[in-house]
């Protein structure tokens, strides 16, 4: 199957009655997410990625708002990345990636909800050239996530990767963006310890090394986007 981008106009690609099929875009970190989980949990798969600038109606059709993931078996159809995958974890049990505790699994959830706040810091230090007042801000909603894994072990999940690990990777695994744009606020070992040891420990997983890029792609599809003509096809 053509990994390239569906855009509009094109046909819809027929789905196999049974076949799980994840909508997608090679780039895009909330996608990377439900491919992370599908990765890690073994679970059989079709991925179809789509031209998010030039949407197919068919695409539109199953998530009117446009956005990747999107996930569709037969007649069902679900979309959003967290809601992917506590989808995908309730339907797939094996491999588990919430705690059996409650209360764990209230603290992941609060990780979880709050990790916003974490992306969009992201983004402005990312938009603003590495300005200082979103660097701070950045690294200041960092702080909750170093305590975190020093409190927890290797994982947010403790000896194992959990759901809180891949829905926050894909922004830790584009870290090499900030750094050439934002050096003065990379991770690094000093600053923060315990996320810089933990991306080395995410860089080995199965899941991760089966959904990444390296930098240079990253950096090459961020200046196209930024360019107002993302390369939704770069290195194919």
């Amino acid at each position: 199957m053509s990994l390239k981008s569906h855009a509009k106009g094109s046909p819809y690609p027929s789905l196999s009655p049974g076949t799980l099929r994840i909508y997608s875009m090679r780039f895009c970190p909330f996608a990377q997410r439900t491919r992370l989980v599908l990765e890690h949990k073994k679970i059989p798969h079709e991925t179809i990625n789509v031209d998010l600038k030039k949407k197919p109606d068919w695409f539109l059709e199953r998530n009117p708002l446009g956005l990747v993931p999107v996930l569709e078996k037969t007649d069902q159809v679900v979309y959003e990345s967290l809601v992917c995958d506590d989808y995908l974890d309730q339907v797939y049990p094996d491999f588990p990636l919430y705690p059996q505790d409650a209360y764990k699994k209230a603290r992941d959830g609060i990780l979880l909800e709050t990790f916003s706040q974490v992306t969009t810091a992201w983004y402005k230090l990312l938009s603003s050239g590495g300005s200082d007042e979103a660097g701070e801000k950045f690294f200041s909603v960092l702080k909750t996530y170093e305590t975190a894994l020093g409190d927890r072990g290797e994982f947010f999940g403790g000896a194992t990767p959990s759901m809180l690990d891949f829905t926050a990777w894909p922004w830790f695994e584009r870290s090499g963006v900030l750094e050439k744009v934002a050096p003065k606020y990379a991770i690094t070992e000093s600053n923060f310890p315990n996320i810089a040891a933990w991306q080395k420990r995410m860089f080995e997983l199965p899941a991760v090394k089966a959904t990444m890029f390296d930098t240079e792609s990253h950096l090459r599809f961020f200046a196209s986007y930024k360019a107002g003509a993302p390369d939704y096809d770069y290195g194919l």
